[in-house]
């Protein structure tokens, strides 16, 4: 299969994906029973805080001010982290960044390397440039290990295995651990403790013999170059602390000016993500460390690469560059009517759900069907906003960005305006929209229309033809009234006269 510039293979567009997807009752049954525990728990966790509004508040202004100001806060990034003894690294896209980590791990010698959970590292498809080196990455946190194990995709931004109950983890450890290192118990069971001692088991052994780790962060601290990573197993303290390289991936808008500002996002990213108070793991380290046998741990060498990959076109798009505020929550997931019935694997993306609609058509562009469809994977309910601890208005990037598909562009990328070609099925929406504005800047005709329909209220069809059955297959067609507004509006007013 053909991949994106975002690592992922080519898939057909949502409303395809998406299809298929709610007639898999197993799929629905999973997804159903965990965004529902994840979101009640969430919302007792948030309701706790009586300065939530604040907090979230806070985090959007310090991501707005970052974001003005990316070019600042990145050299003075730059700056700490070679203070620190670290070695930076500027990644334009995605085949620029692997190139540059798999020269890194190769200059090491080693053949293998551990991997702390990254989206970034997904985004460009680090794993599949390694192996084409000759290179093995593990994935070390519980879900992308089970993700990897099954040769599968993630399918949720926080908990990747999320469409898969513990029947069919228990099966895929079974068949497919020994292949990877260390075999699961012949008599391994579903039960979660029983799962969760063999993957302990089967990940100990490359834990402690890794030279190398590949991380991403959750945050970078311009002031003072620290990187930050949040998680609940220890696998990533593992991962940052053991080996003597180590080498993160990182997004460029993952950047906050000071170190006090992780104040607002340590409290506001775990009760979002996970529903709880603190973290388990936060684990921060600034530069290289000591090498092995010395006092203390953390990497002897450490690289950050900074990665573009698309930030850069997505930043100067004034409406829809509030996407790159997102921490990576996915407390949107979580109450979307449509991602609880579609799933994630339907978005082609390595990000899901609401965001993953609005971002990834901005970091790839809308020029594919797949992106020219995620716009309009929603139902602008507008509960993705409202549990945003940074405050994207989605729905708003939605609609804006609906209408660049619907007009074809011209857009901006990567410093060159191309035109955008409209994906099938949207002429007869523009011819719609076309027919629509002539309409109602005449009054008269509108007038005149609107009383034709009155009248014509009992010829009212059930479903509508051509193109417009797909509307009517799913919903009623609405009843006309027996008068328009304009007329019951002129009654009123000639009963209300003296």
């Amino acid at each position: 299969m053909t991949r994106t510039h975002l690592g992922m293979p080519a898939f057909p567009a949502f409303p395809a994906a998406a299809r298929e997807a709610v007639h898999d009752d197993v799929l629905r049954a999973n997804l159903r029973r965990a965004t529902r525990t994840i979101r009640d728990r969430r919302a007792l966790a948030v309701a706790e805080l009586e300065d939530w509004d604040r907090l979230r508040a806070a985090g959007k202004a310090v991501k707005d001010h970052t974001l003005r100001h990316l070019d600042h806060y990145l050299l003075e990034l730059e700056a700490s982290v070679t203070a620190a003894g670290g070695t930076v690294h500027w990644a334009a896209d995605a085949h620029e960044a692997n190139r540059i980590v798999t020269e890194l791990v190769a200059a090491t010698g080693a053949r293998e390397v551990v991997k702390v959970k990254s989206m970034a590292t997904q985004e460009i498809g680090l794993n599949e440039a390694l192996e084409a080196a000759g290179i093995a990455a593990y994935e070390t946190d519980l879900a992308e290990l089970i993700v990897q194990l099954g040769d599968d995709r993630p399918s949720h931004i926080l908990v990747p295995a999320i469409h898969r109950n513990r029947t069919e983890i228990r099966d895929i450890f079974a068949s497919q651990m020994g292949r990877w290192g260390r075999p699961a118990p012949q008599d391994l069971g579903d039960d979660p403790r029983e799962l969760a001692e063999a993957a302990r088991l089967h990940l100990r052994e490359k834990f402690l013999r890794a030279q190398v780790a590949v991380s991403g962060a959750n945050f970078m601290v311009a002031e003072t170059g620290t990187m930050v990573v949040l998680e609940s197993e220890g696998n990533g303290r593992m991962c940052l602390t053991l080996p003597e390289t180590l080498i993160s991936v990182v997004g460029i808008e993952k950047v906050v000016p000071t170190f006090r500002d992780l104040e607002i996002f340590l409290q506001t990213l775990p009760r979002s993500s996970t529903a709880e108070r603190m973290n388990p793991y936060t684990t921060m380290w600034t530069g290289s460390g000591p090498s092995k046998g010395a006092d203390g741990d953390g990497p002897a060498v450490f690289h950050l690469v900074l990665l573009d990959n698309g930030r850069t076109d997505a930043l100067a798009d004034e409406v829809g560059r509030q996407a790159l505020r997102c921490i990576r929550c996915s407390a949107c997931l979580n109450v979307c009517p449509v991602y609880e019935r579609a799933g994630g694997h339907a978005y082609g993306s390595v990000y899901p759900g609401p965001i993953g609609a609005v971002l990834s058509p901005q970091l790839r562009g809308t020029q594919s069907e797949i992106d020219a469809t995620l716009p309009y994977a929603s139902t602008l309910c507008g509960a993705c906003y409202e549990v945003c601890p940074v405050a994207i208005d989605i729905p708003e990037v939605l609609v804006h960005l609906r209408e660049r598909v619907v007009q074809g562009g011209p857009v901006t990328r990567a410093g060159v305006r191309v035109r955008i070609r409209p994906a099938r099925g949207h002429a007869a929406e523009r011819a719609a929209l076309r027919a629509a504005r002539l309409l109602l800047e005449r009054p008269d005709a509108l007038r005149a229309a609107e009383r034709l329909l009155s009248r014509a209220r009992r010829l009212r069809p059930r479903r509508l033809p051509g193109p417009g059955r797909a509307w009517t297959d799913s919903r009623e067609l609405p009843e006309p009234p027996e008068r328009s507004f304009r007329d019951w509006w002129a009654q009123r007013e000639r009963e209300e006269r003296p």
